[in-house]
């Protein structure tokens, strides 16, 4: 049976964002879902929560799970969403779990300084559309700029999708993970901020720093992050 391969997207973002990844995998002959989680993408005007968030990566899952090996691939929020998923008691039907930009716990001073730029970001005319804009010009290569805001922005979602992550046990599903698993970071990302402590209590997971990136590792250097897909896919396809 062909791997399989679902994709959870970052806040504010959507599926859009892994245009890239799905060219690739579809050329080398596997299935792809991308979801849109609540509030976001195809769905923005829905609420965010968690519960929504875990039921839709089960039903894409369970759906990809019907014609082969899973490989759960989550950046940033669906990073940290898909580690939680995975470390269930009861594990779901993933057979590998790629986890990019999102080595950090969801609580404290950052998450704290974080809602507040957010919030203040909202009081602007474009509830700071430009500034992002311009950021992402001058960093994402033009292959992958369109694809990273082509879903929209899901500005109203964003405020209480940080506050939910506070509820993630993450320190107790890492530790349950025992199918093959890779952080993925770029040099420059904030989110490394635990990076050795989600290495040690994974201690079998495979750590991949990608020079030169900043936290939008998947779109500022798409083929890096592909080969890191293959090395994934490679494993399950070994192993099954």
């Amino acid at each position: 049976m062909t791997v399989q391969v679902v994709f959870v997207h970052g806040i504010r973002t959507s599926s859009t964002m892994w245009r890239a990844q799905a060219l690739h995998l579809r050329q080398r002959g596997n299935g792809v879902i991308a979801v849109d989680l609540p509030g976001h993408g195809t769905r923005r005007g829905e609420p965010f929560t968690l519960e929504e968030a875990f039921a839709t990566i089960d039903r894409a899952v369970r759906d990809a799970a019907a014609r082969g090996p899973v490989v759960l691939v989550g950046h940033s929020m669906g990073g940290l969403l898909s580690m939680e998923y995975v470390g269930r008691d009861a594990p779901p039907p993933v057979a590998a779990l790629v986890a990019a930009s999102c080595t950090s716990l969801p609580r404290g001073p950052g998450l704290a300084t974080y809602r507040f730029l957010i919030r203040r970001a909202d009081g602007l005319p474009d509830r700071g559309l430009g500034f992002t804009n311009r950021v992402l010009d001058l960093t994402l290569p033009p292959e992958t700029r369109p694809d990273f805001g082509a879903g929209g922005y899901a500005f109203e979602a964003q405020d209480s999708a940080l506050a939910s992550l506070t509820n993630l046990d993450l320190m107790a599903s890492l530790r349950r993970i025992d199918v093959p698993l890779w952080f993925v970071n770029g040099q420059w990302d904030q989110l490394r901020l635990n990076e050795k402590l989600f290495t040690a209590l994974a201690p079998h997971a495979e750590l991949i720093v990608v020079p030169r990136t900043t936290h939008i590792v998947t779109a500022m250097r798409p083929r890096v992050f592909n080969a890191v897909l293959d090395v994934a896919l490679t494993t399950v396809e070994a192993s099954s």
